[in-house]
């Protein structure tokens, strides 16, 4: 979306995104793959064997040691004075990097792409290829590849990010999860009015269009930006690169509303058993494939057909990596009231309850349901018990719940400003300010959520009790919703 025309010629212009080394020590044609083998073509012995993964790189020494450090030191000093085989294990980005950084050392012309640029970068560090040996060294090239193509681009930021996925730490240390984190911040942060809205607005069926192909070639040039167009664009992300870029996103003060809405696309897409089909009946646990189920998105297409297939694909994740995206979306939820949605929220509280998420974030996030319980419907609160309970209902919780809500009215009640401040929200179909008395309301879903429970025969008259006499008697102007509570209740007992 952000790569205009200008920043592909200027890409264009660095040095056609071609690097080269300027010469060489050994004539060749090009590397040959045969097998799990690279071979260089060439009439000259190779006499340097080395292995990558389940890779083996029949190379010669001369180019290697005059550009990169780590290969002098393995040779130079090792006991072995015929060294002519060396493991490199663990050299980031694995054999298709190493082939990179070796065609390099040969004077071999490389292509720099948004998809290699992060793993040559982070092997060429550890081949410790300095200008210390040669000047504009790997080292040198990649960086500058980053700094002056990657970075000026929206699409190459996202692309490089994702690719550092399998980079850990290296993408960290070499500082290139941060730029790309904050590149990316920055663009969606910018004023919309520059976006080239054409690059996104592609047809939901079309499956990974060349980018230059995007250029003029939509309908929807002129129609203008959602301020939600990057939601999808980032969701792609690894859950800890995403919360990089919201994290750098709030830094520079986006409104926490849309903040808010990111987070529930991406939960939306990562957790698919967050979005239920028949919203609430019981333990009722049936996935949606929507992936656009937070509301909140209009986004039709674009980038994620680039980099991640298309939108039909569903991201399969284990019960451990799905905690993990539920503590870390708690953690980046904006403190504002109203910034994700109460049901939002219940559905959060249901999964974290379920894959027994850390107790301090399940709190934290009762909490934060307590601040805006009034907007809570009754499937919402329908939530199973998952501690062995003997109620089916996790009657407990939404004590919990009432009880925050609670101390939440009184704090409002006694500070003026929080009101005020509550009633600029965005989300003004849910607010407090369309309905003047949230007790009433609380005490209506209460009233509904106890006729509802009173039909289990494990609960117990002591925890009926407690929930119904929970709020003060002011909060009911009528009582005919309690009434008809505790008549299905000794009904059942």
């Amino acid at each position: 979306m952000w790569e205009s025309e200008n920043e592909s010629v200027r890409g264009r212009d660095y040095a056609n995104g071609v690097l080269s080394s300027g010469k060489h020590g050994v004539k060749t044609d090009g590397f040959e793959l045969r097998g799990k083998s690279w071979y260089v073509a060439t009439d000259i012995p190779s006499d340097l064997q080395v292995q990558v993964g389940d890779v083996n790189f029949h190379l010669h020494k001369y180019p290697l040691l005059s550009r990169s450090g780590k290969m002098n030191r393995l040779i130079y000093e090792s006991p072995d004075l015929d060294l002519n085989k060396i493991a490199l294990e663990d050299l980031p980005g694995g054999p298709e990097a190493f082939e990179l950084a070796a065609k390099f050392c040969y004077g071999i012309a490389v292509d720099l792409t948004a998809g290699n640029i992060s793993g040559l970068r982070c092997a060429a560090e550890y081949l410790e290829m300095t200008e210390d040996l040669e000047e504009g060294n790997l080292i040198f090239k990649t960086e500058a590849f980053l700094s002056y193509v990657v970075l000026s681009s929206w699409r190459d930021s996202i692309l490089v990010l994702k690719s550092c996925e399998k980079l850990s730490p290296w993408a960290e240390n070499l500082q290139i999860v941060r730029r790309c984190s904050e590149s990316i911040a920055w663009k969606a942060c910018a004023n919309p009015k520059g976006i080239k809205w054409a690059y996104t607005g592609r047809p939901t069926k079309v499956s990974s269009p060349k980018w230059n192909d995007l250029k003029d070639s939509s309908p929807s040039r002129n129609q203008p930006v959602p301020p939600d167009w990057w939601f999808e664009d980032v969701s792609i992300l690894r859950i800890d690169h995403f919360v990089r870029v919201i994290t750098a996103i709030k830094v520079k003060g986006m409104r926490f509303e849309l903040i808010g809405a990111s987070i529930m696309h991406y939960a939306a897409k990562w957790l698919p058993g967050l979005i239920k089909d028949g919203q609430g009946q019981g333990d009722d646990m049936s996935i949606s494939s929507n992936s656009n189920s937070s509301g909140s998105s209009s986004w039709k297409g674009g980038l994620h057909m680039i980099v991640a297939g298309t939108k039909d694909d569903t991201p399969s994740i284990q019960s451990k990596d799905q905690r993990m995206i539920i503590e870390s979306l708690i953690s980046i939820i904006p403190p504002q009231k109203d910034s994700v949605s109460c049901s939002f929220l219940l559905r959060l509280l249901r999964m974290a309850n379920m894959l027994k998420v850390a107790p301090a974030l399940v709190t934290e996030l009762e909490k934060r349901v307590g601040m805006q319980f009034e907007q809570a419907t009754l499937a919402d609160l329908l939530i199973p018990s998952y501690n062995k309970s003997e109620t089916l209902y996790d009657v407990d919780l939404v004590q919990r719940l009432l009880e925050h809500f609670i101390v939440q009215e009184q704090t409002e009640s006694s500070s003026p400003s929080r009101q005020s401040f509550t009633d600029k929200h965005m989300y003004e179909g849910a607010q407090r300010g369309n309905n003047p008395n949230a007790k009433m309301r609380v005490a209506r879903l209460v009233d509904s959520y106890l006729t509802e429970v009173s039909r289990d025969r494990n609960l117990s008259l002591t925890k009926f009790q407690v929930l119904a006499e929970a709020l003060p008697e002011s909060a009911r102007t009528c009582d005919d919703g309690l009434y008809r509570a505790i008549d299905s209740y000794l009904k059942v007992n």
